[in-house]
């Protein structure tokens, strides 16, 4: 019988690409939006929506933002629903999911920047220009 791995073991396979616990989190949103019966865009603002309440990490708004820039979801659509929200989830959240949302923005600036070959060096230099975020 195969050990249990811990918890800072999972967390680890899932930094390091492992392929099944990636599958299981992908499984886990196979066909969310066929079953929601909303429509794409409402879909996309009622996950940001989650992702805030949560307080989630900036690597979930940086996925989730992505897929919903490309259903359409604009700057102005995620301002509406943070405006929408605050009274419910209180400005500590709604500050903070911008905050997360910026890091995201910047996770995303580096992984192009690997992708574009630029070296770690560069990247840190490029990073050390950009204005402060939630670090």
């Amino acid at each position: 019988m195969a050990a249990e791995m811990g918890p800072e073991e999972a967390l680890g396979a899932v930094a390091h690409g492992d392929a099944p616990v990636l599958e299981t989190l992908g499984q886990m949103h196979l066909d969310t939006l066929e079953r929601s019966k909303l429509p794409e865009h409402t879909y996309h603002l009622v996950r940001l929506a989650a992702l805030v309440a949560l307080d989630a990490a900036p690597v979930s708004y940086l996925v989730n933002l992505g897929a919903a820039h490309e259903a359409g979801v604009n700057a102005r659509d995620v301002q509406g629903v943070l405006t929408a929200i605050a009274p419910i989830v209180g400005s500590a959240r709604v500050t903070s999911a911008a905050a997360r949302t910026l890091r995201a923005l910047g996770i995303a600036e580096d992984i192009a920047g690997e992708l574009e070959g630029r070296s770690a060096e560069e990247l840190s230099a490029s990073r050390a220009q950009r204005p402060r975020r939630d670090r």
